[in-house]
């Protein structure tokens, strides 16, 4: 007995039997006035068949196109949640920082304060600064300007260093000045534009310091400058343009600064085959000596490879009228956080240069605290090795200052 199978076909439904053409289950005899209209019975079973074979034709058609939709929508939800996830990764990458925050709360004393200034109502860059208690226009404190990183905001920067926890116990006044994205879609302190681009963002960052210096309780003579990342080629720069407003500047992995002109020129810096100008820097300074430098940088880095570091030191000693003294290099290991190694330069008995080579760090803030990206709760305070060092500094400056030679009446 021949097999029967079941098709439903608009609303009809066909009987097929193997071997046979469809018969519609509703017609008993389908032949019977197949001789009075001229038409064989095997005219009838290839048309039959045609039919069949046309409408499981489509219906396969059918099912095929619905399945590359599927697939198709499939794969572009897939596509997309990786281009989601890769475009994150790519900018943790590039920013190497904490999204924005709000404004930092202040415990434990202290205020902080916004504002904005540049070089006219079109150019102005927002800024916050933290005064901790006890400082007043009758007990001025030193000043320390922080650069952000590429992506961050002045409140995340401070939450990454913990500035307000230093300014209070050292007694100073923090100045974090914030880019805009309209100068830079990341944020990023252009220190790897034209030559004219660098100097204008460098005169508006100093237009900013000189505003504070003028309208808050601050010591104009005890400026200093540290900067994260682009931040950090950025206080390298202000160091080079104005050596006598600074006592020192610091770059935490930040590249060496006066190499690129472009983004593609910074991307060769970043990983370590860029040197920086050196009649640039010698121009910059217009033959004043560079203030000392502070170079933080992890051996792990592979966003802003440690030869930045290397390449910025040797910057600084050709910069110097005398050749500097290196010390023994010394290593440093403080109970479970990272062991961290110390070059130091010095010249007429003053430090120059201050390398601090942090083992195992990566392109992170080292010794922030674990709630921020890109911050190494394991890695060293670099905010307070950092003002170990200005302070140092600050004391070799007061110890070359010649005497002040009383005037003789005529």
């Amino acid at each position: 007995m021949r097999g029967a199978y079941w098709l439903l076909r608009c609303g009809e439904t066909l009987r097929i039997q193997a071997g046979c053409a469809p018969q519609a289950a509703h017609s008993r005899n389908p032949r019977a006035g197949d001789a009075a209209n001229g038409i064989s019975p095997m005219t009838r079973r290839n048309r039959s068949g045609t039919k069949l074979w046309n409408t499981l034709s489509k219906i396969a058609t059918r099912n095929v196109q619905r399945a590359q939709r599927t697939v198709t929508k499939s794969a572009i939800r897939s596509a997309l949640k990786q281009g989601e996830a890769m475009s994150k990764a790519a900018q943790r990458v590039l920013t190497g920082v904490a999204s924005p925050v709000p404004t930092p709360v202040s415990r434990g004393g202290g205020r902080w304060e916004e504002g904005s200034w540049g070089l006219g109502p079109l150019v102005q860059r927002r800024y916050r600064l933290f005064i901790p208690p006890g400082v007043s226009a009758s007990r001025p404190a030193p000043l320390l300007v922080l650069l952000h990183g590429c992506g961050q905001d002045a409140a995340s920067f401070a939450a990454c260093t913990r500035a307000a926890t230093l300014a209070r116990s050292a007694g100073c006044v923090v100045l974090m000045p914030e880019q805009s994205s309209q100068a830079n879609a990341q944020r990023c302190w252009n220190w790897f534009r034209a030559a004219p681009r660098v100097v204008a963002e460098a005169s508006l960052l100093m237009s900013i310091v000189e505003h504070v210096c003028q309208h808050q309780p601050v010591r104009r003579e005890r400026v200093f400058a540290l900067g994260l990342s682009a931040g950090g080629a950025m206080a390298v720069i202000l160091g080079l343009r104005y050596p006598d407003r600074f006592v020192a500047v610091g770059s935490h992995s930040g590249a060496v600064p006066l190499s690129a002109s472009n983004a593609a020129q910074a991307a060769r810096v970043m990983h370590g085959k860029g040197q920086p100008d050196l009649d640039a820097a010698r121009f910059q300074l217009a033959g004043r000596r560079p203030p000392p430098l502070l170079l933080l940088h992890g051996d792990a880095d592979h966003v802003v490879h440690f030869d930045n570091a290397l390449a910025s030191a040797a910057l600084w000693q050709q910069l110097l009228p005398q050749p500097p003294m290196l010390a023994k290099p010394r290593r440093v290991q403080r109970g479970q956080r990272r062991a961290y190694s110390i070059f130091a330069w010095s010249s007429e008995g003053e430090p120059c240069i201050r390398l601090v080579r942090i083992e195992g760090l990566g392109h992170a803030w080292s010794g922030g605290p674990s709630s921020q990206a890109f911050a190494d709760p394991s890695g060293p305070d670099a905010l307070r090795i950092a003002w170990q060092f200005f302070m140092q500094c600050l004391a070799a400056r007061q110890r070359a200052a010649p005497r002040r030679v009383p005037k003789v009446a005529a």
